[in-house]
């Protein structure tokens, strides 16, 4: 355990040393800022700090587009070894395969979960600072939650992103497979949410927000719980597919 926490900090400092590595942060503390701006300057303060923390947070408002800055930040991190030929002075340590992979994707969601805590926190505190601390519809609890939806949300698509990163030896198709099936998901949701098998799709269970506030779900038999067994089926098929083929290419 000691030396699989060993790889993972190496990967940490890798990560962290990339110039990309702080610029998703700006550009989510800008965007929160910008978007209350605007809200208290056109909607005349008519919102609770809470209540724009939960719009900022959401899958629906801010949220994605971190998922977005996640993705293009995350897409490189098996890719680039290949490009740079950097894999096979990784693949000489005395480590497996599987060991060495597994620790760059625990790094990849460590990173993401630090996106995740810096925007809540920076969505609250702006949100009570611009709008006040009036309590209304909406409390720190719902803002909790939203942010927890849009982490199992951005770890699918990264984790698909990381897995065509690995099949592929390359960024760029890496980067926009992941942000094409970001981008359309809304639109494969309207348009597949009439047909019962479509809630086996990943589209239709990846955004755990509609069950938010006792709503319901676009398909007759989903629920959260289906949803979220969906995700893990997901998750393990991407994380399957990337660890063998990681585990047999031939690198020499």
């Amino acid at each position: 355990m000691h030396s699989f926490g060993n790889l993972v900090w190496n990967e940490w400092l890798k990560m962290f040393k990339k110039r990309s590595f702080f610029l998703p942060y700006v550009l989510l503390a800008g965007m929160v800022l910008f978007m209350a701006f605007m809200l208290y300057k056109f909607s005349g303060g008519s919102s609770t700090g809470y209540e724009f923390a939960q719009l900022a947070v959401t899958t629906k408002g801010m949220g994605q587009m971190l998922t977005l800055l996640a993705i293009v930040v995350t897409a490189g991190a098996v890719a680039k070894e290949h490009s740079m030929g950097t894999v096979k002075l990784l693949l000489i340590r005395a480590q497996s395969r599987t060991k060495i992979l597994a620790s760059k994707y625990v790094a990849i969601l460590i990173y993401i979960l630090t996106l995740v805590a810096f925007m809540f926190v920076v969505s609250v505190l702006t949100g009570q600072i611009t709008f006040g601390m009036e309590s209304g519809t909406v409390a720190i609890g719902d803002v909790l939650r939203e942010a927890i939806n849009n982490l199992v949300y951005t770890i699918v698509y990264v984790t698909l992103t990381f897995m065509v990163g690995i099949l592929t030896k390359s960024t760029g198709p890496a980067i926009g497979i992941g942000m094409f099936m970001v981008i359309m998901e809304s639109m494969a949701v309207q348009l597949l949410a009439r047909y019962s098998w479509s809630k086996y799709l990943l589209f239709t269970n990846v955004d755990l927000s509609m069950y938010s506030g006792g709503g319901s779900s676009l398909i007759p038999g989903m629920s959260l719980t289906f949803s979220i067994i969906v995700l893990a089926v997901y998750l393990l098929l991407f994380l399957t597919a990337g660890f063998v083929t990681f585990k047999k290419r031939d690198v020499a």
